[in-house]
């Protein structure tokens, strides 16, 4: 939760912070410069550009047992991307050489369907489940990988204190020896009731909604943390790493996609192939109907209750 002290210092003025101060000597190289403004701007931009993707990766799970118990003995597996905004996308997972399907799934942004062949599951369940299952194969989400390849545009900022409930933070700081700004989008949700004891109190609940951190060498976006919906715990549900940027095409793109899940146990790294942006997806290729013969699981709160 970001201190109300803190947003008080945001409204006098002070929006950037400096975390280390670099040597020219340190530098790995020229370092590019831009404002909080401009960042935002060439965020928004990339995000706003892309509006399919339709895609031939490799997949190659680093940890966690989500995908590693659906991917089995494979040490890295191909795939098939096809994603539409607002919230369509679909993910097909094979074998290599031989072509087996290893998954199936689709989302819509409310649904979510997975088909596993080798467990004989369909699973289905809200694309917005944030509570891991017991069973590592019901944690997979294509939401998640949807979320990781279409950005959601920054909204217009209002200063804080005229209603706005969003606002950013902006500032400088180092990792492994690069150097990197970073746009942090904050939510304001206004007075919240605080029981301290016998007595309640309001306080201002402030969360922290996703940072966005820009390689100074390039002013690309490097790595993009989400965090959940319940911000104020300064929970990260995702943690994505971009890299090799392709700016060849009149719409750069990133061919390396690191995606991490800390709350779902998977990290997964994803390899762009080949890759055509804006071509029209038919409806149909996102329906995904459960094969005769499986087991359909139903995941979530509500299903749960349903399960015998």
């Amino acid at each position: 939760m970001v201190a109300i002290a803190g947003a008080a210092a945001l409204v006098s003025g002070c929006a950037v912070s400096q975390k280390k101060v670099v040597k020219p000597s340190e530098a790995p190289g020229p370092l590019l410069t831009a404002t909080k403004a401009e960042l935002v701007e060439r965020f928004n931009k990339q995000a706003k550009a892309i509006d399919s993707i339709n895609a031939s990766v490799s997949m190659k799970v680093t940890a966690g047992s989500a995908y590693s118990g659906v991917i089995e003995e494979y040490h890295e597996i191909n795939a098939f991307i096809l994603a539409s905004r607002p919230s369509n996308i679909r993910v097909i997972g094979q074998a290599p050489v031989v072509g087996k399907n290893i998954f199936d799934m689709v989302s819509d942004g409310q649904t979510f369907h997975i088909f596993v062949p080798s467990k004989h599951k369909f699973i289905e369940g809200p694309a917005k489940l944030e509570r891991p299952a017991k069973k590592p194969v019901e944690n997979l989400r294509p939401q998640h990988i949807l979320d990781a390849l279409f950005w959601q545009p920054i909204e217009d900022q209002a200063p804080l204190g005229t209603g706005d409930k969003q606002f950013t933070l902006f500032e400088e700081d180092e990792e492994n020896g690069a150097l990197y700004y970073i746009v942090t989008l904050i939510s304001h949700d206004g007075p919240v009731m605080n029981n301290v004891g016998s007595s309640v109190t309001l306080r201002s609940a402030f969360g922290i909604v996703q940072k966005i951190w820009f390689d100074r060498l390039d002013l690309n976006v490097s790595r993009i943390e989400i965090f959940e919906s319940s911000a104020i715990e300064g929970k990260v549900a995702s943690d994505v790493r971009y890299s090799s940027w392709d700016t060849t095409g009149a719409t750069p793109y990133p061919r390396q996609i690191s995606l991490a899940r800390p709350g779902d146990d998977y990290k997964l790294d994803i390899t762009v192939k080949k890759m055509t942006l804006n071509e029209p997806i038919s409806a149909e290729k996102f329906v995904l109907a459960q094969p005769p013969g499986t087991e359909l699981v139903r995941v979530g709160e509500d299903a749960a209750k349903e399960q015998p």
